[in-house]
């Protein structure tokens, strides 16, 4: 049954080995079980209903990819997506909509999503998304990556409590001797020593070594490890569509539904080749694994988290010899019985207070550093020698973090950069029309908010 499903012996694999591979992508990608309530949290979301919707939505998400695309290609919220929902899109949506906005920030950020994630079927379906993905250079695609990584590191490093604002050089060192601060670094540590060794699910296993280390001390507290499941109903369909297709509002589903369009097909790329999955240069069933990523964006935002994509973690599985679905499938299961771990997520979810007042997250901290390294390997896909490719690139990876903790901005800069320098040096027609039309438009976005 199951050979006939997924096609093992075709795809030189069995059950035992598909089981495994399924086991090992669910302990590399398990951390966003922890990290996503944390962070979507902090825009005022339920903790334990995030959670939920994000065990569920990476479960079904999944299980589509294996159906669809017989591919053991896991999914899950996006890193990356989960940062700008929460302190990009949110506080935007909340100065678009004033004080007295009859409806949460973060619902129409959720229909943002839902929106952006129509499209991409759409795109899926009729084959629309080369053009895009051709439209956009590779420098400018790594560099995007890379300054997300840089993002998402410094939210750590201030999670951690080793940075911290000053007056006057706008961030410094923060107290080393914080016990809080200590257990980030010692967390840290303990993740990297096992990233060097290669330990399977060294993020996840690094967390739950830090939280067992702060328990002694305080800083974390115990709660429980298994529990009943808590109710998704905060989050599940309180998404809302009234305001998300205003004008100021266009911006956040473009960034969305860009940022997934490039995570998915550079993850599928990635593990297509990994996994020897392309055939002459191509993915086969291309299509169905955009399709899949495409309804668990949609299906992610119902139930009440940010863009849900495929996880370049799942190369750990295919390492591991997993071929077919079937793989996903054990890693959605597994997902599915993460739900009764609500107690154990919410003691290492869970901030810490300091005598100064800050609220820091010791146990969730490591792991966005090292999340944002492992982000760093795309500059070296940049043409650092081409000043028309190095420059766009650098604004795109400096502006993210530096300049308001915007990926917008970063697009739009490293968008309008390349576009100008190309036309200068002679060299326009190595742009796509697709890359002059958005650079217009971004330009045009930047003098309407001038006014």
């Amino acid at each position: 049954m199951l050979n006939k499903i997924f096609k093992l012996k075709e795809n030189n694999t069995n059950v035992r080995i598909e089981l495994i591979a399924g086991i090992t992508t669910f302990m590399t990608m398990a951390y966003i079980i922890f990290v996503q309530p944390a962070i979507l949290s902090m825009a005022g979301m339920d903790f334990d209903a995030v959670m939920v919707a994000t065990c569920i939505a990476s479960a079904i998400a999944c299980f589509v990819m294996a159906f669809l695309a017989n591919y053991p290609i896991a999914l899950a919220p996006a890193m990356g997506h989960n940062v700008y929902f929460v302190f990009i899109a949110c506080p935007l949506i909340a100065r678009l909509l004033g004080p007295d906005a009859p409806v949460e920030s973060w619902q129409i950020a959720l229909g943002a999503i839902f929106i952006s994630g129509c499209l991409f079927i759409f795109l899926a379906l009729f084959d629309v998304r080369e053009r895009i993905i051709h439209a956009v250079p590779q420098s400018l695609r790594n560099a995007i990556a890379v300054g997300i990584g840089l993002l998402i590191a410094l939210i750590g490093f201030q999670w951690s409590g080793l940075t911290v604002s000053d007056p006057a050089i706008y961030i410094k060192m923060g107290d080393l001797s914080n016990p809080a601060t200590l257990l980030s670094i010692f967390g840290f540590l303990v993740i990297s020593i096992l990233l060097v060794v290669k330990v399977r699910g060294a993020i996840l296993i690094g967390m739950v070594i830090t939280a067992l280390a702060g328990l002694p001390f305080g800083i974390v507290k115990y709660q429980g490890v298994i529990s009943r499941i808590p109710s998704v109903a905060p989050t599940f369909m309180k998404l809302s569509f009234k305001y998300a297709i205003g004008l100021g509002f266009l911006e956040i589903i473009f960034v969305f539904f860009f940022l997934d369009l490039f995570d998915t097909v550079g993850t599928l790329i990635g593990i297509g080749e990994k996994g020897g999955f392309m055939k002459k240069g191509k993915l086969p069933r291309a299509k169905q694994a955009l399709l899949s990523d495409a309804v668990a964006t949609v299906s992610g935002s119902v139930l009440g988290t940010s863009t849900v994509t495929s996880y370049i973690e799942s190369a750990a599985g295919i390492s591991a010899g997993g071929r077919t679905g079937l793989a996903n499938i054990i890693t959605g299961l597994l997902m599915l019985g993460a739900l009764f771990l609500k107690p154990l997520v919410a003691m290492v979810g869970a901030g810490y207070q300091t005598q100064a007042g800050n609220l820091l997250y010791p146990v969730i901290a490591p792991a966005m550093i090292v999340v944002g390294c492992m982000m760093m390997s795309c500059v070296t896909r940049i043409k650092w020698d081409d000043y028309s490719e190095a420059i766009p690139s650098f604004l795109a990876i400096a502006v993210m973090p530096f300049c308001g903790f915007s990926i917008t901005e970063g697009i739009a800069f490293g968008f309008i950069s390349y576009s100008l320098l190309k036309l200068i040096s002679g060299r326009g027609r190595e742009v796509h029309w697709l890359l002059y039309f958005f650079s217009i438009l971004f330009l045009i976005r930047y003098v309407y908010l001038a006014r």
